[in-house]
């Protein structure tokens, strides 16, 4: 599909070019080129009227839903977590709360959630964050070949090992996704 990137070499056609706007480096994808980690590289046009970003992703991208992770900024009683569950599902808060080794959790103000990152929200990347938080993966991430997580910006979704993400990020794993009621 169009803005795949080659797996093996590396490269993406516009990753440097300045003539394609919002197409360029992020520090998600600094940190995979750094890391020598392959992954790819998806471009969508981001709609600022999708009620869900990640839904908005996997259906744009034509992928399934259970293979695109959203990012989750959540507030563990003063201090910032990362969560990744499908963009499908919800986080559950108690479970995510106990894998960090926290009383409670609550979904973070946006506004420090973006500071502490560095990213927009709809964007936030669990990759190349200004400020890492700890982190926790929702473990049927473990199942996939390929996950697909925001590469830092809306409207750019990158592709890579579920082995190389939970790495990268130091991820926790357990069951934290909660179907939709």
């Amino acid at each position: 599909m169009a803005g795949n990137r080659d797996k093996h070499s590396g490269k993406h056609p516009d990753k440097h070019a300045g003539n394609h706007p919002g197409k360029g480096a992020t520090p998600a994808t600094r940190l995979l080129d750094e890391a020598k980690v392959p992954y790819t590289v998806r471009h969508y046009e981001h709609d600022d009227g999708a009620p869900s970003y990640g839904l908005e992703a996997a259906e744009k991208l034509e992928l399934p839903p259970e293979a695109v992770y959203k990012t989750l900024m959540v507030d563990l009683g003063g201090r910032l977590g990362v969560a990744m569950v499908p963009v499908a599902q919800n986080l559950d808060l108690k479970k995510f709360a106990a894998l960090m080794g926290a009383r409670k959790a609550v979904m973070a103000d946006r506004h420090e959630a973006e500071r502490r990152t560095g990213y927009v929200v709809g964007g936030i990347s669990p990759l190349g964050q200004k400020r890492p938080s700890p982190a926790g993966i929702d473990n049927r991430v473990e199942l996939l070949d390929t996950v697909y997580v925001s590469g830092g910006r809306r409207g750019l979704q990158i592709g890579l090992s579920p082995f190389d993400l939970i790495r990268l990020t130091s991820a926790l794993t357990a069951p934290i996704a909660a179907t939709p009621a």
